[in-house]
């Protein structure tokens, strides 16, 4: 009888965590949540993060609060999510950044893959090569020729950044040396390229496009492998020859690991929703961005494989960023 009871003592412990796990998943949300965006305010993720979390909020009827924690190439803040509770009241807006972090910061105190659920990825943005007219570059075969004649300077949003990545990867293809300037956002990248104080940058049609029809910057490739539907006069760097030089830039909502299965769920059917929402597409489409949804897993998925490549590619191209 004592063996008995022992054995349900232990069964009831060890349920315990699990029918917790449970119960908060069907009173969740009961309060405010907070979306931590790893970069500025005024980013092309920020931007993007903003277009859903507020019919989210809508949607969950609870506020979301955007929190901008930026630096160190998006890692400052995504390492808060990583330690955050996985109760659904922390989640991290980011992009392909996330995936870049092991080889960009060797020592960062977090994984990508195991420390994170994914919870849907709502947006593919083009990343365009950018110049000052002041630079009289028009195409990216010019800037690839100004390149090989002398050091050119290249701005991005942190190291380890998308806008970072994106501009290593052309670089190399184009097969030229420079000296990269991480500042802590897009917005402030794009001020120094437009003085002309940095010779090019490689940052998300969101953030730029303005300032390209504008006339202030020229767009010279996008890095898709298809041409931009609000740039499509733009060719990509593929077509400008520059094999292996195409960077898909994906924007998405991730959330601690171990978060409660049935709210990554809820979260995912919210947003697949959203990005359902005539407006919401019209407002997609004027940014310069195509909505893609990914079952979560295959989400978590994607992840692991690009790690996996950005890792490579950094071994093979001998790229130490820090």
């Amino acid at each position: 009888m004592h063996r008995r009871r022992l054995l349900a003592a232990c069964a009831a412990a060890l349920a315990a965590p699990a029918l917790g796990r449970g119960a908060l998943a069907q009173t969740w949300p009961s309060r405010p949540i907070r979306a931590i965006c790893p970069f500025s305010a005024g980013s092309t993720i920020d931007i993007l993060g903003r277009l859903v979390t507020e019919p989210l909020a809508q949607a969950l009827a609870q506020s979301i609060v955007v929190e901008n924690r930026g630096g160190a190439g998006g890692t400052i803040g995504s390492l808060a999510v990583a330690k955050a509770e996985a109760d659904g009241y922390t989640l991290l807006i980011n992009a392909s950044a996330h995936t870049a972090a092991p080889a960009s910061y060797p020592n960062i105190a977090y994984d990508p893959a195991k420390d994170f659920s994914g919870i849907a990825m709502i947006g593919v943005v083009p990343n365009v090569l950018l110049v000052a007219p002041s630079k009289n570059i028009k195409t990216a075969r010019e800037l690839a020729e100004r390149g090989m004649a002398g050091n050119l300077t290249y701005a991005s949003a942190g190291v380890g950044s998308a806008s970072h990545w994106g501009a290593e990867r052309f670089r190399l293809a184009a097969g030229f040396a420079g000296t990269h300037v991480p500042f802590r956002g897009g917005p402030e990248a794009i001020t120094e390229v437009i003085t002309g104080r940095i010779d090019f940058a490689c940052l998300g049609t969101s953030s730029s496009l303005p300032f390209v029809r504008d006339g202030k910057l020229v767009a010279l490739a996008v890095t898709t492998r298809q041409r931009s539907a609000s740039l499509p006069d733009v060719p990509t760097t593929l077509e400008a020859g520059f094999p292996d030089s195409d960077y898909t830039f994906w924007n998405g909502f991730l959330s601690p690991a171990q978060t409660p299965k049935p709210i990554v769920e809820r979260l995912h059917g919210e947003i697949a929703r959203i990005l359902e929402q005539p407006s919401i597409k019209e407002k997609l489409s004027i940014q310069g961005r195509r909505a893609l949804l990914d079952d979560a897993s295959e989400f978590d998925e994607l992840i692991r494989r690009e790690i996996a490549s950005n890792l490579a590619l950094a071994k093979a191209a001998g790229l130490k960023f820090n």
